[in-house]
Formats: structure tokens, C-alpha cells, sequence
């Protein structure tokens, strides 16, 4: 029995003991990679949402994390909810999208707390919001609290917003990866994401794999946390992600290589 055979007859029986009601999926004959061809450094702009979500940033540095953002055509910016205004403004009508966080880093937020942010973050102009999953519950087996903490920033969206959950999976087990992604793909998340970059461990190729099996095809898979290079994009795209979190992105898309960060 290889890993992957392991880890699912694991989630398997933790599941039939809590009575949780997921269906475990996997994609057909286990495959992953994303489908997504990267030929060259720049190819990977459009995949990279910018990161900048150190709490010493400067108003300078958001200033050349947009124009960056501009230059080199990057999905969006991702910052915390106190700059979403700003990088809107300097951002209209350029086609680059604001990405907030919300419950950021610990997840450790009240549920109704984490709706509000999560509609001001909108109002403020964010497009996506990048939720961080409760994880204290979902190690306790709390499975109904971590479903219904996503459902209530699901439901802050409306709708209108890109979703994606944040597992924090250097502190998850293999099962608990698993069970974490069914869990956002039964709250109607969009995205399930690897690491807020804020503890331990960043995105591996093998999480990236076990995520992508478990939420099949319909749902995007973001890789953060050490993704520093342009080698660093292929290898997690070719396990099944469809989107970057980087604050390295210059680097990757010109070719170079990371300076450390997220």
C-alpha cells in the first residue's frame, strides 16, 4: 500500500467514526497536475497573486508592490484587509485583482467576525478573500464548526467573490489535509490553499498531489509558502496547482531567483 492508499483508508475510517457524511473523491486513476503549460518565466503571471502581508510594510512598498503588480500583468495583489482600499484606488482599470486575507494568520477568529472582515474587505474592492480554515477545530474533530466557519465567509461573498481556504498544512496529518479539503469543497469553497506563509513548513509537491486528488477537477488549488522561483511554479503546477502565492513573483517571472519571503 503506497502513501496515497494510506492516507485515504486513514481519512476513510476517521470519517465513518464521526459520522461526517463526506464522500471521499479522488480524480480519476489518481491523477494530478493542473493542466496548465508553463514554456517560459512570464508564462506564470497571470497565475501569481502578488503577496505583500508582513505587518512592517511601508506605504512605499505597497506602492511598488502595485506597479509591479501593473508591469508584469500578475493575477492580483494579496494583502491584509488595512490595504484593500488603497490598492484598489491604485489599481482601477488595470485589470490586476486585490486578494484579501481574512482570519489571517491563525484562523482563530469567531465566524462572525471573520464575515464582517470578510464584507468590508469586499467593499473595499477585493475580489478574492483567502479565509484561514480553524484549525484547532478541525484537529479536535469539530468538522461541523470548521464547515460552518467557511460557510459563513461563503456566505459573506455572496456569491460575487473568489473563495479560497487556507489549511495551514505544516500543521496538518496526512487525513486531516484530506478531510480539510472536503470540507471546503462541501462549504462551496473556490480554492483550497496550502500555508499562510506565517508558520510552519510552506507548499510541498506532495501536499499539492494529495490536494488536487482530493478535490478533483472542480475546484482551484493554490500553492503558498516558499515559492520562490520559476522551477519552484512548474513543479507545483504540474502537481495540480492553478494558482501561486508569492512574494518573490519578480523574481519568478524575470527568471531569477527568490530573495526568501512568502
Amino acid at each position: 500500500m503506497d502513501q496515497n492508499e494510506l492516507i485515504n483508508k486513514i481519512t476513510r475510517e476517521v470519517v465513518r467514526k464521526l459520522k461526517i457524511g463526506l464522500k471521499l473523491k479522488t480524480t480519476a486513476s489518481g491523477r494530478s497536475g493542473s493542466g496548465i503549460v508553463l514554456n517560459a518565466p512570464a508564462d506564470a503571471a497571470s497565475l501569481i497573486d502578488h503577496t505583500l502581508l508582513t505587518p512592517e510594510a511601508t506605504q512605499a512598498q505597497f506602492d511598488k508592490l502595485c506597479e509591479e503588480a501593473k508591469r508584469y500583468r500578475f493575477w492580483s495583489v494579496c494583502v491584509n484587509t488595512n490595504r484593500v482600499s488603497y490598492c484598489a484606488k491604485k489599481l482601477r482599470g488595470t485589470g490586476v485583482k486585490v486578494c484579501s486575507v481574512v482570519g489571517f494568520p491563525l484562523g482563530a477568529m469567531d465566524a462572525r467576525s471573520m464575515a464582517f472582515e470578510t464584507r468590508r474587505a469586499i467593499e473595499d474592492g477585493a475580489a478574492e478573500i483567502d479565509m484561514v480554515l480553524d484549525i484547532g477545530a478541525l484537529k479536535s474533530g469539530d468538522f461541523k464548526k470548521v464547515e460552518e466557519g467557511i460557510r459563513a465567509v461563503r456566505r459573506a461573498t455572496r456569491g460575487n467573490t473568489v473563495l479560497k481556504v487556507i489549511l495551514e498544512t505544516g500543521l496538518l496529518e496526512g487525513s486531516e489535509k484530506v478531510i480539510a479539503c472536503q470540507l471546503c469543497k462541501k462549504a462551496n469553497a473556490d480554492f483550497v490553499k496550502t500555508s499562510t506563509g506565517f508558520s510552519r513548513g510552506g507548499a510541498t509537491v506532495e501536499d499539492i498531489a494529495l490536494m488536487r486528488r482530493t478535490v478533483g477537477p472542480e475546484m482551484g488549488v493554490k500553492a503558498s509558502g516558499g515559492v520562490r522561483t520559476f522551477e519552484d511554479v512548474k513543479a507545483m503546477v504540474n502537481a495540480g496547482a492553478t494558482r501561486v502565492g508569492a512574494s518573490s513573483s519578480v523574481a519568478i517571472v524575470t527568471g531569477g531567483a527568490g530573495a526568501g519571503g512568502y
